[in-house]
Parts: C-alpha cells; structure tokens; sequence
C-alpha cells in the first residue's frame, strides 16, 4: 500500500482541496484523484526527512506566541504605516548567530520570521548558523538577536532537538 499512496493523507488532502475548489462530478474526482496521487509520488521522489519531535505538547505553546507575536506586528507595521511618522525609523540588517540546526526547526523559524510583519528571513549560513532578517524598524540589533533567541530558537530547540 506504501508503494501506491506512499504519503495517504497528502492524498487525501489534495484531493479533498481539488473537490472543494472544483465542482463536484464523476470527472473531477477522477482527475483530483490522478493529480494527488501523482503530487503524493513526486513528494517520495523527494525523500523528505521525518521530523523528530521531542517535546510535541510545546507545539501549542508556540503557536500561542506566534499568533500574539503576529497580532502585535500588525498592530505596529499600521502605526509606522498609516500614522506617518517615519522620522527616525531606519530600516536594517539584523546578523544572528542560531544554535538550531534542526533542518525542519529552520524551516519552522524561517516561517514565524517571514509570517511576521516588518521582518523578513534574508538568508541563513548553514556553515556558520548565522541568520539574517531586515527589520522594517530597527532601533537596537542586540534586541532582535536576543529575541530570536530566546522566544523562538529556544523552544524549536526543545521540541526538534
């Protein structure tokens, strides 16, 4: 059965979105049947890593953080954006060494930096662990850095590593 649907749930996935985006018909379940088998192939053919989650019930507690950090930017990004005040706002880079190397730990981090308003992932050095982020309003690097640290990379390190 692994060898036919090696991923099922992507599956399943798949063709539950092609049966809600199209109409529902004889022809479209056949052809969202083709298409997420043939998605659930290609995504073998990758040979993707399982993650290893240790400490899984930390999932919540970061997707908390996440979704107020989120809320938080928003509210910020409008204030610099509809209030006008840019007077002393200086755009930056922001270099930060990481200890995670936990590939899909990155992946995770990559997504809350990107996910976040007025932070962008630029690029990581796999060699040295170093990130860089732009910052939309950076007032002092070391707090950026401390942040990442210590509100992210801190918890994707107990739950990946």
């Amino acid at each position: 059965m692994s060898r036919a649907l090696p991923y099922p749930l992507l599956t399943a996935a798949l063709l539950l979105m092609w049966l809600l985006l199209t109409s529902f018909s004889t022809g479209q379940l056949l052809v969202g049947a083709a298409v997420a088998i043939g998605a659930s192939h290609a995504m073998a053919a990758l040979q993707p890593s399982k993650p290893r989650l240790r400490r899984w019930q930390l999932l919540p507690k970061l997707l908390g953080i996440v979704v107020l950090d989120i809320l938080q930017s928003n509210i910020d990004v409008a204030r610099i954006i509809i209030g006008g005040d840019r007077r002393g706002r200086v755009a930056g880079f922001v270099a930060i060494p990481l200890d995670l190397r936990d590939k899909t730990g990155l992946a995770l981090l990559s997504c809350i930096v990107t996910s976040t308003p007025g932070t962008a992932w630029v690029e990581y050095a796999p060699d040295t662990g170093v990130l860089l982020i732009h910052v939309l309003d950076l007032v002092d690097g070391a707090d950026w850095v401390s942040l990442i640290k210590n509100r992210y990379e801190a918890l994707l390190m107990e739950i990946f590593e």
